[in-house]
């Protein structure tokens, strides 16, 4: 990890959406909670998760076709659409991190990019839900570029798309793994943390904030 000390200015942002933006969409908990909710095996659900889960983030299945084969491969007694409504629910915001970004881009005129594993069902809910569209230029989404990290060509395509130095870009992520392949490519990095320690480190590239307020983030 670099020490954060400002080197060339930095223009664009390239952002993870889970664990930075917004909680995690499907993540381990949320299956934990959806099992308990639903009566369902943890392990059968994990299992069957781990094996089919890459395939749906990559745009090769719908988000049905998905939960047909992690839950609904025998009958049950709750609806398709009752377990895709608990799922989108599990989606919560981090306003201040939001407020951050909105703000940043606003004062500094930044190009920001989403550089995300999500389906495409979920991230579309997502991107209205929370208004991403407010300040994010484009989605490199892997489930609409059929490449998903710690895969290096997703962050390529990125760089194609965006037509920005390497030095001048800056990648927010909270797993150090895909900070780490983003830096082998020349991208400079961040892991998330905490808002505050983001926050911090992004006045070490020259993009301060002074005034914004701290809402609390969800539980």
């Amino acid at each position: 990890m670099n020490q954060y000390t400002q080197q060339a200015e930095i223009t664009t942002l390239f952002l993870d959406i889970g664990g930075v933006l917004l909680t995690n969409g499907w993540g381990h908990e949320s299956r934990r909670v959806a099992a308990e909710t639903f009566g369902l095996n943890l392990d059968e659900l994990e299992t069957r998760h781990r094996l089919t889960f890459d395939t749906y983030e990559t745009g090769k299945l719908t988000l049905d076709e998905y939960l047909n084969r992690i839950v609904f491969y025998e009958p049950r007694p709750f609806t398709l659409e009752s377990f895709r409504a608990f799922l989108f629910a599990r989606s919560k915001p981090y306003p201040a991190m939001l407020a951050l970004m909105r703000d940043l881009k606003k004062r500094y005129g930044l190009k920001i990019a989403v550089v995300s594993n999500e389906g495409r069902e979920l991230n579309n809910h997502r991107i209205q839900a929370f208004g991403l569209t407010d300040f994010v230029d484009f989605f490199v989404s892997s489930c609409y570029v059929h490449l998903r990290k710690p895969d290096t060509d997703i962050f390529r395509l990125a760089l194609d798309l965006a037509q920005v130095p390497t030095d001048r870009i800056l990648y927010i992520d909270d797993r150090p793994l895909f900070v780490s392949v983003a830096e082998g490519l020349g991208i400079r990095g961040i892991q998330h943390i905490d808002y505050q320690t983001t926050r911090a480190a992004l006045a070490g590239f020259g993009l301060t904030i002074t005034d914004l307020p701290q809402p609390p983030t969800p539980l």
